[in-house]
């Protein structure tokens, strides 16, 4: 089943000109179409929606060490709710890390590198409000933190 996310702005990168009232469709792992609400409605009628305020983009690579937790999936999971969906190698610090993060699909990168949301393109979504916090996030598909 494809589920629209619609937000304030959708952004493909966080530093493109925003989508008003913009909308990203997500069918599996992957994006299907990015545009307007209004647009991306027509196009798939069946779609579920779900509505965010705030702006919607490209899930982040958290770069520096993962957040203290008892256990390593709390350490990856306190990751999503940052927002990011992809961890340096570097900080992947033990097998029982690795396995956590692979586990929810969390990425482990040799290093940082530009994020971009595009059609056909993973479905690694974020969704902040305006003072930066995030709201949700969304790995290869899969919403995995929603603040409530």
């Amino acid at each position: 089943m494809e589920t629209i996310h619609t937000a304030d702005e959708v952004r493909h990168s966080w530093t493109s000109e925003p989508i008003e009232d913009g909308a990203v469709v997500v069918g599996r792992d992957r994006i299907g179409a990015i545009g307007t609400f209004d647009e991306l409605r027509v196009r798939f009628p069946r779609a579920r929606v779900r509505r965010w305020p705030g702006a919607l983009g490209p899930a982040r690579i958290h770069e520096g060490p993962l957040p203290d937790a008892p256990t390593p999936r709390e350490r990856v999971h306190a990751v999503l709710k940052l927002g990011a969906v992809a961890i340096l190698e570097e900080h992947a610090d033990s097998p029982e890390v690795r396995a956590a993060a692979e586990r929810n699909d969390v990425v482990i990168l040799l290093r940082a590198r530009p994020t971009r949301i595009g059609e056909a393109g993973r479905a690694d979504l974020a969704v902040f409000d305006a003072t930066g916090a995030c709201l949700a996030t969304v790995c290869a598909g899969r919403l995995v933190h929603r603040r409530r």
